[in-house]
């Protein structure tokens, strides 16, 4: 039986989050340069966006460039920011094929101005775009991202926008980059790693996590499929009984 005929398509996560991890130890496996790994790493970017799309997850965020990142060689980061123009002149016309909707997080305006002008502008011409949402994380950090929404949500306090009383999760959800999106469901990372690594802290609160030794060049359609078979089989119970959610 192919994989596929065994994902209820009424039971998908609706938001699903991948950290993308494995491009410099797969280029290395392959005796390439990291860089080499990292364009490799963007065929399995096309094919799992794609995946979704037909699959019909309405959200898919991918941790594409972390606040840490920033620390690599400059020659990787130099080139990294080239494969993100590269890529987003590249793959306009699939977003649009597919009827998806581009959109970013993090720290932005740290990103060289000729990756922010691509980006604002594959953003701009996707928006009324309605099949899925994708959401890169650039610039990203969670802790980041938190400690903003809590200065944010202090200066407004202090100038009596909002009362302390009245601050909940979702005053919180309010002020996080991830304002417009719902909470992660699923949250998978390749390359065998079993870390967070400072990605989506908050909204992964009450998400399925799925980790994989394979590489993220590696990894690919049935691969994606499996991830969702398992998240599948799961019992999301959201601190309830088995019995109070049947």
């Amino acid at each position: 039986m192919n994989l596929l005929d065994k994902i209820d398509t009424t039971n998908l996560p609706k938001h699903l989050a991948i950290i993308m991890d494995g491009n410099g130890r797969w280029a290395k496996k392959q005796g390439l340069l990291r860089t080499l790994g990292h364009e490799s790493g963007t065929k399995s970017v096309k094919e799992n966006i794609k995946t979704c799309a037909r699959l019909g997850i309405e959200f898919l965020t991918l941790y594409a460039f972390s606040t840490e990142n920033w620390n690599r060689p400059k020659i990787e980061v130099e080139t990294l920011m080239k494969i993100l123009i590269r890529a987003l002149k590249k793959e306009l016309k699939t977003l649009q094929n597919n009827n998806i909707k581009l959109n970013a997080i993090g720290n932005l305006d740290k990103l060289p101005k000729s990756a922010q002008k691509e980006l604002l502008d594959v953003m701009d011409k996707t928006k009324d775009n309605t099949r899925m949402t994708l959401t890169l994380a650039l610039s990203y950090g969670s802790r980041e991202e938190i400690v903003n929404a809590v200065r944010n949500i202090s200066d407004k306090v202090k100038n009596n926008i909002i009362s302390i009383d009245s601050i909940d999760d979702s005053i919180i959800n309010e002020h996080l980059y991830t304002q417009n999106l719902p909470e992660v469901d699923l949250l998978i990372r390749t390359s065998g790693e079993h870390r967070i690594s400072n990605f989506l802290l908050w909204q992964i609160a009450y998400a399925e996590l799925y980790f994989t030794d394979i590489l993220w060049p590696d990894f690919k359609e049935q691969d994606l499929y499996e991830a969702i078979i398992s998240y599948q089989k799961r019992e999301r119970r959201f601190g309830k009984t088995s019995e109070q959610i049947k």
